[in-house]
């Protein structure tokens, strides 16, 4: 992470370009009518309902992460597959006056055709993935062997989709041959392979530095020349689950690198003196949690770029 002070951000607020859409965490300008700007604020999501307090740092480590894997697995690195970073310095199309807002949190990136497919990946079970195998020994629709526990390694990563819901609806985890129905069997094989390449690759690279990824999710989307590029946040603690090697231990979960520290919270939040519904509001954060939280992050970043 820079060095430098930066402000927190709840919600960003450019005068010097037009809003296209905020996301859970990611405010998107219009840059032109081929580029946007990705503005990581510092909001945090649990059971898809956005939290009233920010985490202080967090949009601008999600980004620097991000950069971090871009790097790593794209054009710079592995070459795995096209990615949509334009190369450009986000400070360079804002005015002077919005760069407090976009320095150490934003990316450009090409604007491309997002496919409303979330190419999940685990390694290991845990989360819905064992709940859902408890049940049937299967996980969307992938069978796996008997006698498996929470948080065991796959015998081999598995694919594992989810249609894309709108702000505030839940993804719902399907098969892969629906993302066939939705896509077409050659747009939903390469997604497929490609991002099981993108999470082997990933972790072995983590792996060297103490850290499990067990799961984690991709999004992609299409240029006019119809090329696949992977898009979006890639391995960050938002979207992946990130354990520490030497703590592991099949049958229970490990202590993550990520929001599952807010989310066992939540699970015992009170609102109006009741149980939290995980719908709107939100309970208000004690600064403890945020606190805690935000150490979280730090640790992911910490042991992957110490």
């Amino acid at each position: 992470m820079t060095s430098a002070p930066i402000a927190t951000v709840h919600t960003s607020n450019l005068a010097s370009l037009t809003l296209l859409a905020r996301g859970k965490v990611r405010d998107n300008y219009a840059v032109g009518d081929d580029r946007i700007l990705m503005v990581a604020s510092d909001r945090i999501s649990a059971f898809d309902v956005i939290m009233g307090q920010p985490i202080p740092g967090k949009g601008v480590l999600l980004t620097q992460m991000a950069l971090f894997w871009f790097d790593q697995l794209g054009p710079n690195g592995l070459n795995i597959c096209p990615i949509h970073l334009t190369g450009d310095a986000p400070e360079s199309v804002v005015s002077a006056a919005d760069r407090p807002q976009v320095t150490g949190r934003s990316m450009l990136v090409r604007r491309l055709k997002p496919i409303p497919v979330e190419a999940v990946v685990r390694g290991y079970l845990a989360g819905s993935g064992w709940q859902e195998y408890q049940q049937n020994s299967r996980v969307c629709g992938v069978a796996l062997p008997a006698g498996l526990h929470n948080a065991s390694q796959l015998p081999m990563p598995i694919y594992t989709p989810a249609a894309k819901a709108a702000l505030g609806e839940h993804d719902e985890n399907i098969t892969f041959e629906r993302t066939v129905a939705m896509i077409g069997a050659d747009l939903a094989g390469r997604i497929r392979d490609i991002s099981l390449a993108l999470y082997q690759a990933a972790s072995q690279i983590a792996a060297a530095k103490g850290i499990i990824i067990a799961d984690t999710k991709f999004e992609f989307g299409l240029d006019q020349d119809g090329t696949l590029v992977l898009m979006d946040e890639v391995l960050t603690p938002d979207s992946s689950r990130y354990w520490p090697a030497t703590s592991y231990a099949q049958g229970r979960n490990p202590p993550s690198f990520d929001k599952q520290f807010l989310r066992d919270w939540l699970e015992t939040a009170q609102v109006a003196g009741k149980p939290w519904s995980k719908t709107p509001p939100a309970p208000h954060l004690p600064r403890e949690v945020i606190d805690k939280t935000a150490a979280k992050y730090q640790e992911a970043w910490t042991r992957l770029c110490p």
